[in-house]
């Protein structure tokens, strides 16, 4: 046993719950809870110590759905930097999305992904493989190889691109289900969206930006709970942004469909309001919706039926979001700012407390996609996959200071609330008051 493998957290409040405890960590497992923890008998005469008087202990935070540019675009981001922003802000285990360049269409570019994000060793980066070939929605990729190579691909989408013809999303749904892999949808009907920038209502109206309709996301959602409920498999929703998304979600759910969404921060916290500045910092798909819809998917999450809440992490270098709005790429960084968003639209509303936070941002995600080793409860035994936070502390985003290589962020001198004190991943600290620790 090596010095590095044992660390000692004092004083921290479990889920933000009951008296304080000191947690040992050793071999990355959970080896102690306690008062009044030491390193254990015959081991090094060094340990690690946080001390974390007052703050908060939780699982590993888990994200279904982020972007890390590599391959092909790693002028915005890639694999190391994106390991990095997602150690800072709690993550243990991040997915990253198929519309690289290549695409993630074939083992070969999976298993590139996976062994990258093993090198790095910050996070678990699992690749999430194409549904279609070339992201074009037409043939079908071998789903079969890429669940069986290294990465053992476990969730396909299309991510960028709807799977919008009903018959390849069902054959879509029925390989998946013979295979155990789930299907996320990018919900978006292209027909009702051709030319779209922003949300359908008053504002882009007003504004002369060509409008995004609700029903764009929301008919894809209800066709997708049919076809997954004829094919007996399991669907994903990917940033749900609607009122009406919800409403279908919840009556899919009653009827007992296998259907699970995730809402992004930045849909919880922003409306379209900010569009009248016409910054393309603020251009994202799905776009940002009217004040009540960010109200309806807020009250979802507290209810749990929207299950978790997914970063959609997307770089953009500055040539692409500092011109036209209607030229502008979608798409917002998010792995750093995402448990500050959440503890100030959830938290500190009382929609959710610290347990509630571990629920949809660790739990849940790691349940969706069956990752055994992340998302488990606080307890000797098991994975050290851990994340503290300090509930009390504020700071303030500045988008230059991230450590993502691009600087897209729509909270770009906000003061938020939280910070990640120390994020461990198998019992090692990658993360610590805001420094990552390479492998």
């Amino acid at each position: 046993m090596s010095a590095g493998n044992v660390v000692l957290i004092t004083g921290v409040h479990l889920y933000g719950e009951g008296d304080p405890v000191d947690v040992l960590v050793a071999d990355g497992q959970i080896a102690e809870i306690g008062a009044g923890l030491t390193a254990p008998d015959g081991g090094p005469s060094e340990v690690e110590v946080i001390d974390a008087a007052g703050q908060v202990l939780l699982p590993g935070l888990v994200d279904l759905h982020t972007h890390l540019r590599e391959p092909g675009r790693e002028y915005a981001e890639d694999i190391e930097t994106g390991s990095a922003a997602a150690a800072l802000g709690g993550f243990t285990a991040v997915f990253a999305m198929a519309n690289t360049d290549p695409v993630a269409d074939s083992p070969v570019v999976t298993d590139h992904v996976w062994r990258r994000g093993r090198q790095v060793g910050l996070v678990d980066v699992h690749p999430v493989g194409a549904v279609t070939v070339g992201l074009e929605g037409k043939q079908l990729t071998e789903m079969a190889l890429m669940a069986g190579g290294s990465a053992g691909v476990r969730m396909f989408s299309d991510d960028g691109s709807c799977v919008h013809d009903p018959l390849v999303m069902r054959r879509a749904l029925e390989y998946a289900a013979g295979l155990g892999v789930l299907i996320a949808q990018h919900a978006e009907e292209p027909r009702l969206t051709k030319n779209a920038v922003a949300h359908e209502g008053p504002n882009a109206a007003r504004l002369g930006l060509a409008g995004w309709p609700r029903a764009a996301e929301e008919s894809i959602v209800a066709r997708d709970a049919l076809l997954a409920r004829d094919a007996g498999a399991s669907v994903h929703i990917c940033h749900a942004s609607t009122a009406g998304t919800v409403e279908i979600l919840k009556w899919a759910k009653q009827q007992g469909i296998s259907i699970t969404a995730e809402v992004t921060p930045h849909h919880l916290m922003l409306d379209d309001s900010r569009l009248a500045t016409y910054d393309g910092i603020n251009r994202v798909n799905p776009p940002l919706r009217e004040a009540s819809d960010a109200e309806a998917l807020r009250r979802a999450l507290a209810d749990g039926v929207i299950d978790c809440v997914a970063t959609d992490h997307a770089p953009h270098a500055e040539q692409e979001k500092r011109c036209e709005f209607a030229v502008a790429r979608p798409g917002m960084l998010g792995l750093q700012t995402a448990l500050s968003v959440v503890a100030a639209t959830m938290v500190k509303t009382g929609l959710l407390d610290w347990r509630g936070v571990a629920r949809v941002m660790s739990e849940n995600p790691a349940r969706i996609v069956g990752l055994d080793d992340q998302g488990r409860p606080l307890e000797v035994g098991a994975p050290a996959n851990l994340v503290v936070i300090d509930p009390d502390a504020t700071w303030t985003v500045a988008g230059t200071a991230l450590a993502s290589r691009s600087d897209n962020t729509p909270y770009e001198a906000m003061t938020l609330p939280a910070t990640v004190t120390a994020t461990l991943l198998r019992g090692r600290v990658t993360a610590r008051d805001g420094k990552v620790r390479p492998a």
